[in-house]
């Protein structure tokens, strides 16, 4: 049972991981363009970032909805398979 619930958290740990992945990856990469993009044109406006970082992150869940939820189901289902 203890290595059970071992596995569990290992895996739950690991999904949260992946399932955060693409909206941080996204801000990340957003980030270093705007940051890029002030840097050469020497606008040091704080809240410039902040629009396209939100933008480009509701995008990127609004496109991995889909593969996040079936990655949050098929983990419930293996926790829920492995109480019985």
């Amino acid at each position: 049972m203890e290595d059970y619930i071992l596995q569990i958290a290992r895996e739950g740990l690991f999904l949260a991981l992946i399932v955060s992945a693409p909206p941080v990856l996204t801000s990340m990469f957003i980030g270093l363009i705007v940051s890029i993009v002030q840097a050469t044109t020497q606008i040091q406006e704080q809240t410039l970032t902040f629009v396209p970082k939100l933008i480009a992150v509701v995008l990127s869940l609004a496109i991995s909805a889909p593969w996040i939820g079936s990655q949050l189901v098929r983990f419930t289902h293996l926790v829920f398979e492995g109480i019985y």
